[in-house]
């Protein structure tokens, strides 16, 4: 196994940013056939609210990416997409269906992992774990998503079980075949985890085993106009 150290970088900018987002890009164009445009169409109206975190490198290669979507005056995507066809229902109703508060919960929007031998579990799960250690740091308690049926596999295989909101099911998505919105509050998530899957918790939750991966020391996130101004 390539040995090189790996930086997970929250609020990467200027090149790690791009790097960043070509990951996204190569990554979704090569499974699900999305364009540049289609990224644009899909995730433009969003951008005010919305943050990255990267795992980049030595070189500043982005080999992992995770687009996450802050609550906003344009809402959460997932909920709002819940009105389109196969769904065509109410994220709002879903939501509070299950007690769900939209204020508090992050839009995991998209992961993407390029396919590198021996790295891909370690890159999965230092994601995973900035998403739910950044959460937490700023005060958000649930998560929604709209995830492929292979990504939530293997969601599933690390002991993470989130659950199909309300009026919904497995649906063809922007070029998944088989698409399941989902949610979970994250304290419940992952004490489930702790209980069926220790090992697992501990890498994920803890961190315990991401060695050659630098973390930050500075969980805060702040939406793109805020980090201008502050910098």
């Amino acid at each position: 196994m390539n040995t090189t150290p790996l930086r997970l970088v929250l609020d990467p900018a200027g090149a790690e940013l791009e790097a960043a987002l070509a990951c996204e890009a190569e990554v979704f164009l090569a499974t699900y056939g999305n364009t540049p445009e289609e990224f644009e169409r899909e995730y433009g109206p969003y951008a005010a609210d919305t943050g990255f975190m990267t795992v980049l490198d030595e070189c500043g290669l982005a080999l992992a990416t995770t687009r996450i979507i802050a609550p906003g005056p344009a809402g959460l995507k997932s909920l709002n997409d819940i009105a389109r066809e196969p769904w065509a229902n109410d994220g709002d109703r879903s939501a509070r269906a299950v007690g769900l508060d939209p204020s508090r919960t992050w839009d995991i929007a998209t992961i993407a992992v390029r396919r590198m031998q021996g790295r891909n579990p370690l890159c999965s799960a230092a994601l995973y774990h900035g998403i739910v250690t950044a959460a937490q740091a700023n005060g958000i308690e649930s998560v929604v998503m709209i995830m492929d049926a292979r990504a939530r596999r293997l969601l599933s295989a690390a002991g993470l079980h989130p659950s199909i909101l309300p009026g919904t099911g497995e649906g063809e998505y922007l070029g998944s075949a088989r698409s399941t919105p989902l949610w979970a509050n994250l304290d419940r998530l992952f004490d489930q985890q702790r209980r069926t899957d220790p090992d697992a918790y501990r890498l994920i939750y803890q961190g315990i085993g991401l060695d050659g991966i630098t973390l930050p020391s500075d969980w805060t996130w702040m939406r793109p106009g805020e980090r201008a101004t502050s910098r």
